[in-house]
């Protein structure tokens, strides 16, 4: 019996994933998740139907829903006052005017560090490429195996008929040898009685 499927959701970007899956370990596997998203709580099982309906249609594929327009996102993030990093508060710092000696060399000292490298967000270009095959895949298996079934049952059917063709004549070549039987044993019988 095949496992029931569940709807799990996880935030990607600006983007819920949604995917229909018997188990957090599959979902995660089909997010490509490392960590265990459910106890760090970045994800959660989907119960609404309405939320749970596209992914049920496609188990084990990610069904990805934008949170939002790109206009509500940008004016959310104008809303969003700005962190005071370490560089900017260094910044800051350095703007003051400072009359004690160990406060300027300490500043002197400090100088912000240089920026980390960014890297960027990983592609799914190359994983959504090699589902895609994967279907291509499936699909041209599943028509090859739809013609061979179907050649089968022709030739089954092509079977089936030679058998009941083959009945037939062996019951009539069945007759004619018992009547040829009969004959023989008569003119048998009637030699030995002319012996």
């Amino acid at each position: 019996m095949a496992a029931r499927l569940k709807v799990f959701c996880t935030p990607i970007g600006f983007h819920d994933a949604y995917v229909a899956a018997p188990s957090q370990k599959a979902a995660l596997a089909a997010w490509g998740a490392d960590a265990d998203l459910f106890a760090r709580g970045l994800a959660a099982k989907v119960m609404d139907p309405e939320l749970t309906a596209a992914a049920l249609a496609d188990p084990g594929r990610v069904i990805r829903v934008p949170r939002g327009t790109a206009s509500q996102h940008l004016a959310e993030a104008a809303k969003t006052p700005l962190k005071r990093t370490r560089r900017r508060a260094a910044e800051a710092d350095e703007q003051k005017p400072s009359t004690a000696p160990a406060a300027r060399a300490r500043s002197a000292r400090s100088r912000p560090a240089p920026p980390r490298p960014v890297i960027p967000r990983p592609s799914r270009e190359d994983l959504d490429a090699a589902e895609a095959e994967r279907d291509r895949l499936d699909e041209a298996f599943a028509k090859e195996i739809n013609a061979l079934e179907a050649e089968r049952a022709r030739i089954a059917e092509k079977i089936a008929a030679k058998r009941r063709d083959h009945d037939k004549r062996r019951a009539r070549q069945d007759k004619r040898l018992e009547k040829a039987r009969r004959t023989f044993e008569a003119a048998m019988d009637r030699w030995r009685r002319s012996e």
